[in-house]
């Protein structure tokens, strides 16, 4: 249930413009300060994995390893994309309260 929500959130930042897909737009977006949280699909490439991870730890972005290719693609309308980041912070807290469980309480 939380996953669909997160992935219907998700596709609802796509349609208002608020992400940046594909692993050089992200890296992109993640250097110029403007990604609020990074998705990772858990079946893209290791080194796919550990570069977008370390490049948003060096920038103080969250990051999560979620869905996979298909479904992340899926949901914003696009084929084969691995990496996507969601510009816009009052999605990207939402989407990360439903991938980390739920009602965050403070």
């Amino acid at each position: 249930m939380e996953q669909n929500k997160a992935l219907r959130l998700l596709g609802l930042a796509t349609r208002a413009g608020k992400i940046a897909f594909g692993t050089e737009s992200v890296i992109e977006t993640i250097e110029n300060k403007k990604a609020k949280i990074v998705l990772v699909a858990e079946d893209a490439a290791d080194r796919t994995k550990r570069n977008i991870t370390r490049i948003s730890k060096e920038n103080n972005v969250n990051v999560r390893i979620y869905g996979t290719i298909e479904i992340l693609s899926k949901c914003i309308g696009k084929e084969n994309k691995a990496v996507i980041c969601v510009k816009d912070i009052n999605f990207a807290k939402e989407i990360l309260k439903n991938i980390d469980g739920g009602e965050i309480i403070g």
